[in-house]
This record gives structure tokens, C-alpha cells and sequence, in this order.
């Protein structure tokens, strides 16, 4: 198959093409086929279909690329996944109405299931979040909370993680309790850094406005009018997940996100999340959004990594 770039811009092919080529064998490695070019001429060799999927992508890439602007292959990964949908729809899909604005971040959901996941947070007061690393599970849903309390929507945010010994023991590491657990933490320390800067959010923590907390640290507490998300909730008992889940009140909301295939309790203890999908299944107003291996957002090979375990049978 061969085809064209109009109209003729140097620097946007080459933008298109990335360094050494890197995004047409990215392209090339997802769809099994060779991509040949010469300035604005392409030649696209294998499946036919395939073939086209790579054209229309390679067009439609250019199309959006601004002028002294690179993609990025996090970028071009959207773009193949949709393409091997419906290409005709990238651009749509792409460009996603649902804005989540924070301070430092602008912040959207780039594919039908972080859509799905937004809407349905935005709409129940309890979400579940099920599905494999690299989805946006988490960054979105921290993305909602600083989105509400900037808005005023809520009056404070927690961060809630199960602390679990997943191949070190705790006693075994160094420094306080506080310290031992911060490791656990530090992805969604990360994500608040990002959306809101080291100043804003330290100052909120100090003023326990914005809490990092294990989940162990939630027992006996009620919490009106806050956004409050247990991360890693695979990983929580079945006593605390039902803990966790009695201890809002009203004007709150609650995001559970978890990978039940992923779960580091030890043998024989079940895991929470598993347990109360199956208690809560016939309960009204609760949403539960499920992310398959397609919906990984990272980079490609995190996507077939994910594939590859969950077909492995050991």
C-alpha cells in the first residue's frame, strides 16, 4: 500500500516519524507490518487490513500534529488501540468533553472506560474500580477528589492504602511506623504532586485536610463531606474492607480501586474486595466499572505483559 502526506512539511514528518524512527516501529511492532518512507511517501507492507489501520493512523497523526510539537508513544498507543477499533472515531474519542480540572493538571479521560469510570464516580456515591495496573484507576479518581475539593464540593480528601507485607516484613525496615508505611503511600503522594504542587498539597497534609493514611489508621472514624479513596483494595481483609465501607457519612463519596489479580495477602486469607463484590452485587446506587487489558495506558508493553499473565496458567 502506498500513499502520500499532504500538504508537504518537512519538520511534521519528521515529528511524525520520531527519532530514529521510533514511532513507525512502534507502529510497525503493534500491527505486524513494515512501514517504508521516503520524505512524505509511505509504503506499507503486510495484512490489508492492518495496512490500512497503519495509513489511517499515520494520516490522522499528522493531521493533529501542531507545528514544533512531538507525540509521544503513550500518545501513539491511543491511537493504534482506537484504530483497531474504529478508526474513524479517534479524534472523537480522543478529545473527550469530560475535563477534570485541577490546579497544576488538566486532566482527560482518554478512552471509553475512563469515560464510563468518571461518569459513573460522578454519579454514585460509591464506585468500584476493577481492572490492571495502567488503566488511570487511581489518577483519575484522585483527579475527581482535588477536582471537588477545589470546587468546595467536598472539605477534605483521603488517600487510604492496606499496608501489606508483600515480601518484606515491616518490623524489618527502618524508621517509625510512619516512615516504615510511607512506601506504600507514595503512589498517591505522586498523583497529588502532580495535580496540585509540593507547597499546596504539604500544606494541606499538615492541616489534615488532605490525609495519606493506611487503611488500618480508618477504624472508628466518620467522615462527612469528604472524597475518600481506598487504593489497592485487593489487598485489604475481608474485616477491613467492611470497616472502610461503614465509615462514611453524608456528602461523601467513595472510590474502591483494586486488581484481583494482583493480591498480596497471605495464603488462605481472603481478599476483601473479592468478598464484597459478591455481598454488595444486589445493592442499588453502587457503581462498579470493570477495565480489561485493552484499557492499559502505559506504555505498550505493559498491555501485553498484563495479556500474557492472564493467559499464563502455572
Amino acid at each position: 500500500m502506498k500513499f502520500q502526506l499532504e500538504p508537504i512539511n518537512h519538520d511534521k514528518i519528521s515529528d511524525l516519524c520520531g527519532p530514529t524512527n521510533s514511532i513507525l516501529k512502534q507502529i510497525e511492532n503493534e500491527l505486524g507490518i513494515k512501514i517504508l518512507n521516503r520524505g512524505p511517501s509511505f509504503k506499507i507492507n503486510g495484512d490489508e487490513a492492518k495496512a490500512q489501520i497503519a495509513k489511517d493512523i499515520l494520516i490522522r497523526i499528522y493531521e493533529d500534529l501542531d507545528e514544533n510539537k512531538t507525540i509521544e508513544s503513550k500518545e501513539v498507543h491511543l491511537y493504534l488501540r482506537k484504530g483497531m477499533n474504529d478508526i474513524n472515531n479517534i479524534k472523537k474519542e480522543t478529545s473527550s468533553n469530560q475535563v477534570i480540572k485541577t490546579p497544576n493538571l488538566l486532566v482527560t479521560p482518554n478512552h471509553g472506560s475512563q469515560v464510563q469510570y468518571v461518569e459513573t464516580i460522578n454519579k454514585n456515591v460509591l464506585t468500584f474500580g476493577i481492572g490492571p495496573a495502567g488503566t488511570g484507576k487511581t489518577f483519575l479518581a484522585v483527579a475527581l477528589a482535588v477536582e471537588q475539593f477545589s470546587r468546595g464540593e467536598v472539605e477534605k480528601i483521603l488517600l487510604v492504602r492496606p499496608a501489606v507485607e508483600a515480601g518484606e516484613k515491616l518490623g524489618f525496615l527502618p524508621g517509625d511506623l510512619s516512615q516504615k508505611v510511607d512506601p506504600y503511600l507514595r503512589p498517591l503522594y505522586d498523583a497529588l504532586f502532580q495535580m496540585m504542587g509540593y507547597k499546596e498539597t504539604d500544606q494541606l497534609i499538615e492541616r489534615n485536610i488532605i490525609e495519606v493514611v493506611p487503611l488500618a489508621f480508618m477504624r472508628g472514624r466518620t467522615l462527612n463531606n469528604s472524597f475518600i479513596i481506598l487504593d489497592e483494595s485487593q489487598n485489604a481483609t475481608v474485616e477491613q474492607m467492611k470497616m472502610f465501607l461503614t465509615r462514611f457519612g453524608f456528602g461523601s463519596k467513595v472510590v474502591v480501586t483494586g486488581d484481583i489479580t494482583q493480591i498480596d495477602l497471605p495464603k488462605n486469607t481472603p481478599s476483601g474486595l473479592v468478598h464484597c463484590l459478591r455481598v454488595l452485587k444486589s445493592v442499588e446506587d453502587i457503581g462498579l466499572v470493570e477495565f480489561e487489558t485493552k484499557d492499559v495506558v502505559r506504555h505498550g508493553l505493559v498491555q501485553k505483559i498484563v495479556e500474557a499473565y492472564a493467559k499464563f496458567i502455572d
